[in-house]
């Protein structure tokens, strides 16, 4: 994980980068054990809205985007990316209820899949693991809450600003000239994930281009200032 000490500096007081239990070795071989590996493409629907939630998954590489699908047809981005080493599908399988959102591989993916059933069983033989996933679920909670309250209180450059240090914390890699986030997003899919326009997300993007805060590498973004970049976030 990238060095970003400049960016964690933003707030004393609040945890405005998610920083979510992150599974331990141990643990994912357990996982490993009760499932097995799948792999899938670039935009394939992992799951879908209304499916029966009988799946937990354990991301191995490759980023996997939550999203649900407006009146319009535009694909809404909802809570984060998942990352590798992450497990999604977890709360409507534990309830179970039907899938409310769509999960999409960003790029090409590697997960291991197992059964509900499995999954169940294998944290009442393990407590430490369903500690583990409470805890991941009371963080992926807390993140919903800030995400509700950042689209309503800040404008569009906070938190666009906000989604790029994130992206910085979470899949960035340090080099001597920056942050390269290793994750590339068209336009459309940066505005579906901060509840703006297309538009909006590619004059912000010059904005922060021209004060230097972050350069364009192609499509990668290079966060070459955190410090000018976090002063949006106000």
């Amino acid at each position: 994980m990238s060095n970003i000490s400049g960016i964690m500096d933003l707030s004393a007081n609040s945890n405005i980068l998610r920083s979510d239990p992150m599974l331990t070795e141990m643990e994912k071989m357990l996982i490993r054990g009760a499932g097995s590996m799948v792999h899938y493409p670039k935009g394939h629907v992992i799951f879908a809205a209304g499916d029966i939630s009988d799946r937990v998954y354990l991301l191995e590489s490759g980023w996997v985007k939550i999203y649900r699908l407006s009146a319009d047809g535009r694909r809404v981005t909802v809570g984060s990316i998942r990352n590798p080493g992450e497990l999604m599908g977890l709360a409507e399988a534990i309830l179970g209820v039907e899938r409310t959102c769509f999960a999409g591989a960003i790029n090409n993916v590697s997960m291991v899949v197992m059964t509900k059933s499995k999954f169940e069983e294998l944290m009442a033989q393990h407590p430490f693991l369903a500690i583990k996933v409470a805890k991941l679920l009371g963080a992926r909670m807390r993140e919903a809450e800030a995400i509700i309250h950042e689209m309503v209180c800040w404008q569009a450059p906070g938190r666009l600003a906000l989604m790029l240090m994130k992206m910085g914390e979470r899949m960035g890699e340090q080099t001597k000239n920056g942050i390269k986030i290793n994750l590339q997003l068209t336009h459309e899919e940066i505005a579906n994930m901060v509840g703006t326009s297309r538009q909006t997300v590619t004059s912000l993007l010059n904005t922060f281009k021209q004060e230097k805060s972050i350069v364009f590498e192609g499509r990668t973004i290079r966060i070459v200032n955190p410090d000018k970049l976090a002063k949006w976030v106000v």
